[in-house]
């Protein structure tokens, strides 16, 4: 069952072993990990007013400058640096955008692929001078939204119920 009454793409009915019930379930922590964590991020940048800013301590002008000469792509943190604000709310959107999608499971795809493309633009600009490499935090935000890229959200999830009403309605 997909959370929905209908089979779901495993073939399985009600009667599952625990086994196969725990890897139907197992994308479920990742996901509202990364849909919660996602959402508290874009909160919390669109609620610092600092944060916002072009200039100033803890503002996104005054990190993108400090990691422009070690980023992996400086003109990536160029390009940011031409509107430093409209980036910063560019980004606190698309978190709160990806977050709000992972875990309501709409579209799921699609915004695990805008949480990988977040972690990588933050992993080759905001982070890449992380040394040793599994210091910086962006990196593993990647790796980890690659799972829902492939599988989406199967399970609990407005996509299994579109997709179970299309069925339903054929």
């Amino acid at each position: 069952m997909n959370g929905y009454g209908e089979r779901n793409s495993y073939g399985l009915g009600e009667h599952r072993t625990l086994k196969e019930q725990a890897g139907v379930h197992a994308l479920l922590p990742l996901r509202i990990f990364l849909g919660v964590t996602f959402v508290y991020a874009g909160l919390d940048k669109l609620t610092d007013s600092a944060f916002l800013s072009a200039t100033g301590n803890g503002s996104i002008g005054e990190m993108m400058r400090g990691v422009r000469d070690s980023s992996a792509i400086p003109a990536l943190v160029d390009l940011a640096l031409k509107s430093p604000e409209g980036f910063g709310y560019a980004i606190a959107i698309g978190e709160l955008l990806v977050g709000f999608g992972t875990l309501v499971g709409l579209w799921a795809r699609l915004a695990a692929l805008g949480g990988a493309l977040i972690s990588l633009s933050l992993w080759l600009t905001v982070s890449w001078q992380a040394t040793p490499y599994y210091y910086g935090n962006d990196l593993p935000y990647l790796v980890a939204w690659l799972p829902l890229v492939l599988a989406g959200a199967p399970l609990f999830s407005a996509d299994a119920f579109l997709a179970a009403r299309r069925r339903r309605s054929m």
